[in-house]
């Protein structure tokens, strides 16, 4: 199992947006996430930078990141892309961080 975290940024004042989105993510979404071996997946919100911090327990060598030729999740990204920062396909800009301290 690995720990995957990056983060993307949200348009200012998008908060609720955003929340209420995921609140009703697509049970089609969740389930292919969960067939490609995301197991948890948490993001949590800055308030004073508007940056949004992922993190995903993943089996296997991939995360949602690695999902990008889904249609699936092409119609999410569709679907997010008015309320955060995306690169020309609608992906979110989405940089990787990196683990420096993990305590079981």
């Amino acid at each position: 199992m690995q720990r995957i975290a990056f983060k993307m940024k949200l348009n200012k004042n998008q908060k609720e947006t955003y929340k209420k989105r995921h609140d009703e993510l697509w049970p089609e979404l969740k389930t292919l996430l969960k067939a490609n071996g995301v197991s948890e997946y948490s993001i949590f919100f800055d308030e004073e930078t508007s940056i949004l911090f992922a993190f995903q327990k993943v089996s296997g060598e991939g995360g949602s990141q690695d999902l990008a030729n889904n249609e699936i999740v092409k119609k999410w990204w569709d679907f997010m892309a008015d309320i955060m920062e995306v690169n020309p396909d609608n992906s979110p800009v989405s940089i990787p961080l990196e683990e420096v301290f993990y305590m079981q």
